[in-house]
Order: structure tokens, then C-alpha cells, then sequence
């Protein structure tokens, strides 16, 4: 006899909420179809569901889309980086209290206090025929900003060994989420014979009928709910053993919403407005936002920028801010919509040339009209580099790209051989956007402030000036 088990999942939704009621539908009816005809069937969601972007998620810190999966009939998660390291310590300590799924996440764990109740390294579920299945899940380790936030965040590999050693012992069948990117999956499965399939997400990949590597199955849905993903498991009684895997993707975006969904998004959405319609200051002129000109708003955001963090200068991108702010009240909401990014503060140390080079970099067109997706960037081009702290003089050549002429810092020109401390966007560490900054081997981050906790200091302080 032959008992097939099926399994539903999401990954990197990114509180793409327009999306939601689609896939909510989706995996709800597929549930309850498996049900019906007396299958196995669980509902499995691989991290990155909440991000901050969406007012909702800001709001709420997360729980709403908690209470989002608890009404869709999720069984499993794990956690993803935006659910990690973009909330306080006590805010993701508390962030699944109301969860009725299981969250499983082996390699996180709390440097101040006690674990959460929620977290758990493994989960175990069984199918109606008895077939045993253990599920580990893991997260991408971004040591420093988790160690900056008082969790302690360990090496996925060896983690997952030591689990899977375990599971062996007491499951028929292992699944792993993986919040790690479909390159460290493809390692895992590489180099790990027990593992039967992996659910991948992080890097957004998306992989439609999955991607056998040994007797590994890997598969993931993409990004923002456009595809659910689902995978069937055939296990042999009589043989006992798993003898088929197979893996398919979705798209949901022709399928009708679910109305359930739809009314508790729109409930969630009018809370969120009261919850975020709190006064920060009150604007006797309107503040203009320009991506490609310097403007009053952003220099005065660099100065703070550098004062708050006290380093030697600053470097900000004009795309920080996606649109001006009118005269008249200034609202968290306002400050959320204009300044949405999962983007921290943080300093950076360069020698002068590299300094240099960075400047230089950093107003080439190729930089500035750059459009971007990713890192905590939330807008829609990198914009005009502006600078606090430095004097820098350049001229507008026929080509369009705007050339250094002379950079000076307290009147002086640069020494090549001094270290600058600089502060910028987290975003310039990560990837080649400016490669002397991601190179560079000194960084310090400043969690769980957000940029727009400095926005929403900078404009406190500059209608507050006589």
C-alpha cells in the first residue's frame, strides 16, 4: 500500500498583503480538499513573511501576520531575516505568542533570557497512516545584527547535523525549511544523504517543478505570493520507504481571493491607520524631496545622520525618501510611507583614498539612477549621494556624470593614508553597490533603529529650531 502526503507552503511574502487573499484561498481549499479525501496534508510557510514595508506589519510588529497564518490553517514556519532582525529583542521574543502553528528555527536562540515558548529546533507531526515526519528549520546567519538585537544565531551546517542525527532516530521522512538561499541548499543536499526535501526561500528563487540533487528534492515559490508552492510525498508501507518526491509551483494571481481574508486585511488596515495616525510634529512649510538635488530635508537627515552616530562624516542617498512631506501634521504613518525601509544606521572605517574612490563612485549616473530591490531597500532608485561633514566640490561633465573635483574634511584635503569613520545606509555593506564599503573590515550597526526613527528625530529637531 502507497500513502501519499502533501504539503502546501509560502516563502518571502515580504507583507505583500495584495497578494494574500489569493494565496490564503489557494492553500485553504487545497487543505481542505486533502482532508476530505482522507489525505495528509499540512500548510508550512519558510520565513520573510512579515516585513515592515506594509503599514499593517509596522503597526503590529509582526503579530497581524501571525493572526494572517493562523486564519489561513498554517501547521509550520520558520523564521526568516525580517522577522529577525528588523524588531527589538522583546518585540521578536513575543511575536508568535498567539501563533496556533508550530514555529521551528534550530539554529536561533536568546543571549538575554530564556528561549520564547514558540521556538522550537524540530517539530514532529504524523500522517493519518502512520508515516513519522520531522520537520528542523533554519534561518540565514546574520551573526552581527542578531548579536546586536541579544539573540545568538549559529552555524546552519553543523546545526542541522547534529537535528538530523536526531531525527533519524525516531522519523520516516525529514523536511527541512530553510531560510538560508538556494545556494546553501544545494550544498545541503550535497553533502547531506537524510535529508528528503528541502523548502528553500530568501533569495527569492523560484524553482517549479523543484531540482533533485541526490535524494534531495528542493523547491521554492518565488516572492510576494505571486506562486504557492506545494509538494507530494508517496511513501511505500510495504517497503517502508519514501519512493516518490515531486514538487510543483503555482501561480496564484488568476485565482479568486478569499473574502474571509479580505474583510480581516481590511479590519487590520483601518487598526493600523488609528495605530500609526499619531501626531510627530507639525510642519509650518512644506519639505520638498528631490532624488537627483540636494534638498534641505536630506542634508539636514545626513547631519544627523553623522551626529547621532558620531563618526566623522556621513553619506546618505537621496532615494532614501520617496516623497516630500506637505505643510500641516506629520504622522508616524507619513514617516512609514515616506521612509519604509528595513535599512539600520551604521559606520564604516576607510582610508582616505578608498574614501575617495567611494565619493567618486557614489555620484557616477551608473550609482544614482541605479534601480534597486533588495538589501532593506524598499524605493526606487539609490538617488543623488549626500554628504555631511565633507566638502565636496564637483563639476557636471558633457557626459552627465558628475566628477570630483576635491573632497575636504574640516577644511583639509583627504589624507590617503588617515582612517575616516564613516556613517551611510547598511545597505553600501552588502553585495558591490560600492565595493570599498563592503569590503570594509571594520563595520558597527546600529539596531533596531531604523532610518526613519532619524527621520522622524530629524524633523522633530528641525521644525523645533526658532
Amino acid at each position: 500500500m502507497q500513502e501519499k502526503l502533501y504539503f502546501y507552503y509560502t516563502n518571502d511574502l515580504h507583507s505583500n498583503f495584495d497578494n494574500w487573499p489569493q494565496v490564503a484561498g489557494f492553500v485553504k481549499d487545497q487543505k481542505s480538499r486533502m482532508l476530505v479525501k482522507g489525505a495528509s496534508c499540512w500548510l508550512v510557510d519558510i520565513g520573510d513573511h512579515v516585513d515592515r514595508v506594509d503599514p499593517i506589519a509596522e503597526a503590529f510588529l509582526g503579530k497581524a501576520n501571525v493572526r494572517l497564518m493562523n486564519d489561513a490553517g498554517f501547521d509550520f514556519a520558520t523564521l526568516g531575516n525580517n522577522e529577525g532582525i528588523t524588531m527589538a529583542h522583546e518585540d521578536l521574543h513575543e511575536l508568535y505568542n498567539d501563533a496556533v502553528f508550530e514555529v521551528v528555527c534550530a539554529n536561533l536562540h536568546s543571549m538575554t533570557d530564556s528561549d520564547p515558548d514558540w521556538l522550537q529546533s524540530v517539530a514532529y507531526t504524523q500522517s493519518f497512516g502512520g508515516v513519522r515526519v520531522g520537520i528542523v528549520g533554519l534561518t540565514a546567519p546574520f551573526r552581527t545584527f542578531y548579536e546586536l538585537l541579544d539573540w545568538r544565531v549559529s552555524d546552519p551546517l553543523p546545526t542541522l547535523k547534529k537535528q538530523v542525527h536526531h531525527l533519524k532516530k525516531h522519523t520516516d521522512i525529514i523536511i527541512l525549511l530553510s531560510h538560508l538561499g538556494l545556494s546553501e541548499d544545494q550544498e545541503i543536499a550535497r553533502r547531506m544523504d537524510d535529508i528528503d526535501v528541502i523548502i528553500g526561500g530568501h533569495t527569492h528563487h523560484l524553482l517549479r517543478t523543484g531540482e533533485m540533487i541526490n535524494h534531495t528534492m528542493l523547491t521554492a515559490a518565488g516572492k510576494h505570493g505571486a506562486f504557492a508552492g506545494e509538494v507530494i510525498l508517496t511513501w511505500d508501507h510495504a517497503s517502508q520507504s519514501l519512493v516518490g518526491q515531486e514538487a510543483y509551483t503555482t501561480d496564484i494571481s488568476h485565482l479568486p481571493k478569499d473574502m474571509e481574508t479580505m474583510e480581516t486585511l481590511q479590519s487590520l488596515s483601518d487598526e493600523a491607520d488609528r495605530l500609526l495616525d499619531e501626531p510627530v510634529v507639525h510642519l509650518e512649510e512644506p519639505l520638498e524631496v528631490k532624488w537627483f538635488q540636494r534638498t534641505l530635508l536630506m542634508q539636514r537627515l545626513t547631519a544627523v545622520l553623522q551626529q547621532w552616530t558620531r563618526a566623522d562624516a556621513a553619506m546618505l542617498n537621496a532615494g532614501m525618501l520617496l516623497d516630500h512631506f506637505p505643510a500641516g501634521a506629520v504622522t508616524k504613518k507619513d514617516i512609514h510611507r515616506i521612509c519604509p525601509h528595513s535599512i539600520n544606521p551604521c559606520t564604516i572605517q576607510l582610508q582616505g583614498d578608498e574614501l575617495l574612490e567611494v565619493i567618486r563612485v557614489s555620484l557616477t549616473k551608473d550609482l544614482t539612477e541605479m534601480k534597486l530591490k533588495g538589501f532593506g531597500f524598499r524605493g526606487e532608485i539609490i538617488g543623488k549621494m549626500i554628504f555631511a561633514g565633507l566638502d565636496v566640490d564637483t563639476v557636471v561633465r558633457k557626459d552627465g556624470n558628475e566628477y570630483v573635483q576635491s573632497v575636504r574634511h574640516h577644511g583639509k584635503k583627504l589624507d590617503p593614508d588617515k582612517t575616516y569613520t564613516i556613517a551611510t545606509a547598511d545597505t553600501f555593506t552588502f553585495g558591490r553597490l560600492l565595493p570599498e564599503v563592503a569590503k570594509s573590515e571594520v563595520k558597527h550597526y546600529f539596531l533596531p533603529e531604523m532610518m526613519r526613527d532619524l527621520l522622524s528625530h530629524t524633523l522633530k529637531k528641525y521644525v523645533s529650531k526658532p
